[in-house]
């Protein structure tokens, strides 16, 4: 009995530490999520601006730039996947993945081929594992990403869907990140980057003609369409790197959260479970002390007699 007590404390001392690790890691997740946050606040005022002032040079010019003109027929496109570089953060990355194989099965159905580019060490494991081609991957910055990676990852991908598809290049760019919406709930999304999708209720409205007057383009629409889209595809990106990785620090605070839950009710039913073997070797202690003194008494009965 006294060996089952024992693996009773052991189990309940190992429990006890990685409630431990798992305590510290939801502190540590949920300190860096506010950081997240305003990082992600600090991005949308330029990212909106951005895309306000490339919708005003694009409606407002009859340039046909190849960064904003739809292909006739598209063949080609590419899909940027963010996922996590660590793990322990629930379905995080799991959920991503889902919706870019939604996307990927969607394009392909509409008959075009798809190159992958994969941000986060998951998504390159996940690909890799089943022996998926990868144009190209990022890893080692999700979870505090830098402007400097966005334009790191926004490159490859302009220079494709610069290029024409008989050249390896792609008609359309598309990307698949988490959204972040509060603490408790964030979103695997996808959505087209280019080409630029135009404010077309805008034209319909007529707010167009009332818009146009007040734009002079220099040197001309289309070398400002070339300074600005770079711009835009990174601020786009950047803005997706931060809500993932936002989205990231919540999921794992939440799965840290679950587990240090799970750890303290395994605790509390180990500790029972030791408290029944503890009060089990104690009475049987205590018979073995009451028949051995019965044994006593009735030996010295009979060597009276």
């Amino acid at each position: 009995m006294g060996a089952q007590l024992r693996v009773y404390k052991r189990r309940i001392q190992a429990v006890t530490a990685t409630k431990k690790i798992t305590k510290a890691m939801e502190m540590i997740a949920a300190s860096r999520i506010v950081k997240a946050q305003r990082k992600v606040a600090a991005s949308m005022p330029y990212a909106t601006e951005l895309t306000r002032a490339v919708t005003a040079v694009a409606t407002g010019s009859s340039t046909n730039h190849p960064l904003t003109t739809e292909a006739e027929s598209p063949a080609r496109a590419a899909v940027l996947l963010l996922t996590s570089d660590r793990g322990l953060a629930g379905g995080y990355s799991s959920n991503a993945i889902k919706a870019a194989e939604r996307l990927r099965e969607r394009l392909a159905a509409e008959g075009k081929e798809v190159d992958t580019y994969i941000v986060g060490r998951k998504g390159v494991a996940y690909y890799g594992f089943r022996e998926r081609k990868v144009t190209e991957s990022w890893t080692g910055f999700t979870d505090s990403p830098e402007y400097s990676d966005a334009k790191k990852i926004a490159g490859p991908l302009i220079e494709a869907i610069e290029k024409d598809t008989a050249e390896g290049g792609v008609d359309e760019l598309h990307i698949v990140f988490t959204e972040f919406v509060s603490m408790m709930t964030q979103n695997a999304i996808d959505g087209r980057m280019l080409p630029l999708s135009l404010d077309k209720d805008a034209e319909e409205d007529g707010k167009k003609d009332e818009v146009l007057p007040l734009f002079d383009f220099e040197p001309s629409a289309e070398d400002v369409l070339d300074a600005l889209l770079p711009r835009y595809v990174e601020s786009r990106i950047y803005n997706a790197l931060l809500q993932a990785a936002a989205s990231e620090h919540a999921a794992r605070r939440r799965a840290m959260k679950s587990a240090t839950d799970n750890a303290g009710d395994l605790i509390k039913s180990l500790s029972r479970l030791a408290n029944a073997a503890r009060q089990a070797e104690i009475t049987q202690e205590i018979s073995e002390i009451v028949g051995g003194a019965s044994a006593l008494a009735d030996a010295s009965a009979g060597s009276d007699k």
